[in-house]
């Protein structure tokens, strides 16, 4: 249904060599052969919306508990800085090879299956990292390895939730679904945040590894036993050709500036996102030293929160009412680079110095840059369904 979809409307507007390439797929391939059978009905596309929120939201607070914790680690095993950025820098090592692998994969199998049994395995190493933590001479490289390892596992999450969402979800509902997921970042670093730093002080930061490793072991649980197991079970797609026409397809697809553009976008908006991340502490408390650090490290999150789910239904609305997908797409992308980028100079100005004033424009800011959920970050669905775990995979 998305190549359909976009025949109609987005790629029209793409160069000729993108059109050739779909034309043949859909040549070779019947819509069943596609998997667009495999679509999920409403009420199950609402449940696992749900499912998958919350599992985003754990895989966040996994990820955050060694941050969290480094600090206080760093002091119990006399870590020096470099220790500590040794093992903190693991994970991104990790989390960089299994992007196209986890898509690729998920597009072969289904997203649902890998996304169950890569949280199963990070949930057992973050369980035992306070064990590793304990090991004799060996404790420091053990535990460079457990976040290397957690980032690999970690690495094919959103590559696999992008395949899921292209083979189970209609084109008009894709929008509320990553913009959902995504939110579940925001919550699970405020959740990490917030009752990581409680835990951690009343019972010290072992808990903060076991609480949310075990809560990550039962999520899976649950989802295998409930989801998994009936006749919703994903089924490979099967096809003519082999796994090795499909990386020429993906080679091929990199060929072409559409998806150029899009590799370029989703780079900008990390880069900001990611910056934002890191900077925002620093500012306010540089800024307004005497400014309550709960409010500025609490506020921006949750106004994200509130406008990615809010930018993902409107722009799922304006697509129900028979706009385009690629001018609702770009729309949102606008919105998430040019309108945020506006506030945000709007903080660099002496004009504006005010704690409250600041707060409004960087919460605003934040915010619109959740929009890339219902822009980018979908478009690579309505352009190559068939493939999409494997092209998120490069961004």
């Amino acid at each position: 249904m998305a190549d359909e979809y976009m025949k109609r409307d987005g790629w029209k507007h793409y160069n000729s060599s993108l059109q050739k390439h779909k034309t043949r797929i859909e040549r070779e391939y019947s819509p069943a052969q596609a998997g667009i059978q495999n679509l999920w009905p409403r009420q199950l596309a609402q449940r696992w919306t749900l499912v998958l929120f919350v599992g985003t939201c754990l895989l966040y607070c996994a990820r955050m508990a060694m941050p969290i914790s480094a600090v206080t680690m760093a002091a119990t095993f006399q870590w020096s800085k470099i220790d500590s950025g040794l093992v903190l820098g693991g994970f991104f090592w990790g989390y960089c090879f299994t992007q196209i692998l986890g898509g690729h994969v998920s597009d072969k199998v289904g997203g649902e299956r890998v996304l169950v049994v890569s949280t199963a395995l990070w949930a057992m190493i973050t369980i035992a990292t306070p064990l590793l933590a304990h090991f004799g001479s060996h404790a420091l490289f053990l535990m460079a390895l457990s976040r290397f390892l957690m980032g690999v596992l970690q690495g094919v999450f959103f590559p696999s939730l992008a395949s899921i969402c292209s083979q189970r979800v209609l084109e008009g509902e894709r929008g509320f679904l990553m913009s959902t997921m995504h939110s579940g970042c925001y919550m699970g670093t405020l959740v990490a945040g917030g009752m990581g730093s409680v835990i951690l002080d009343l019972y010290g930061w072992q808990s903060l590894f076991y609480s949310f490793g075990v809560l990550s072991v039962l999520w899976a649980l649950f989802v295998w036993m409930f989801f998994l197991k009936g006749e919703v079970t994903p089924k490979q797609v099967k096809t003519n050709n082999s796994s090795q026409w499909t990386w020429l397809r993906l080679l091929a697809l990199l060929k072409n500036p559409p998806v150029w553009a899009m590799v370029f976008t989703h780079m900008c908006i990390s880069c900001t996102s990611n910056t934002l991340l890191s900077w925002l502490p620093t500012y306010f408390k540089e800024s307004f030293p005497h400014a309550t650090s709960w409010v500025y490290n609490v506020v921006p999150w949750f106004s994200a929160i509130v406008s990615a789910i809010t930018g993902g239904y409107v722009s799922d609305f304006l697509i129900s009412r028979g706009y385009g997908i690629s001018s609702v797409r770009k729309l949102m992308q606008f919105l998430s680079m040019g309108v945020s980028s506006m506030f945000l100079m709007l903080v660099c100005e002496k004009t504006f110095t005010s704690f409250t004033s600041a707060l409004f424009f960087i919460s605003v800011a934040v915010g619109l840059t959740t929009f890339t959920s219902c822009g980018v970050s979908v478009n690579v669905q309505d352009l190559t369904p068939s493939c999409a775990g494997a092209l998120y995979g490069e961004f």
